[in-house]
Parts: C-alpha cells; sequence; structure tokens
C-alpha cells in the first residue's frame, strides 16, 4: 500500500500556468451554442498538446482531455465527410466576431448569435 503523498505530482505542481495556457487556447477556438452550458473546441487534443509544447509547455494529450473534461468540455470529434474545403479566411472571420463581441460584452451592450446555412443540393454532385 502507498503512503500519503506518494505517484506522481499534479502537471500543476511543476508547471502553474498550464491551466491558465489551456483555458486561453480553448477560449480562442470554443464553438457552440453560445448559451448551451456544454461547450467545446474545434481543435484535436494533439494540436492543444503540440501548440502548448511549442511555447515550452510539455503535456500528454491524456492530460489535456482530462483537463478539459474538468473544464466542462466535451470531447467529441466533428465530422462532415462530403463537405469541400474551407474557405482560407473562415478562421479569421471567426476570430473577428469573438473579438466584437467581446468588446461589446465588456460595454454592456447586447450581442447576438445567429447560425444560418447555406442551401444544399441533396445527394452526391
Amino acid at each position: 500500500m502507498r503512503k500519503p503523498g506518494g505517484g506522481r505530482k499534479p502537471i500543476e505542481v511543476h508547471d502553474p500556468d498550464i491551466t491558465r495556457l489551456l483555458e486561453q487556447v480553448m477560449e480562442e477556438s470554443t464553438v457552440g451554442d453560445p448559451m448551451s452550458p456544454l461547450r467545446w473546441n474545434s481543435k484535436s487534443t494533439y494540436q492543444i498538446q503540440q501548440y502548448l509544447a511549442s511555447q515550452g509547455h510539455p503535456i500528454s494529450e491524456d492530460t489535456i482531455q482530462g483537463r478539459l473534461r474538468e473544464l466542462d468540455y466535451s470531447l467529441q470529434a466533428n465530422r462532415k465527410d462530403k463537405e469541400g474545403e474551407s474557405h482560407a479566411d473562415r478562421d479569421r472571420q471567426f476570430r473577428y466576431i469573438n473579438q466584437t463581441a467581446k468588446r461589446l460584452l465588456k460595454q454592456r451592450e447586447p450581442v447576438i448569435s445567429v447560425d444560418t446555412k447555406k442551401k444544399e443540393r441533396v445527394g452526391s454532385f
């Protein structure tokens, strides 16, 4: 039987900023209904792990998954098999919208989120 305090220490003991950095990464690329308590991210745990490692914060994908669950993020893959390539400015567009919404919320102005879909032909074309 192990003595109390044995085993590997949590990553926060070695890298106290890791949770704040993970939340920052998630904030930049979080998607979904802003009114829903369930949040998710457009980045994979591998992409997050690679980004944090490049910033000098090595962390495993398993640890990232655990921390994201603790932060109430949903770990589900978003897969669309028959969709074409995304527009090159798509990410920039959503970052702009996110920054604008944050600025307006700080000014206590209302922000409305509207999700629209383009018309698509049914079937394989």
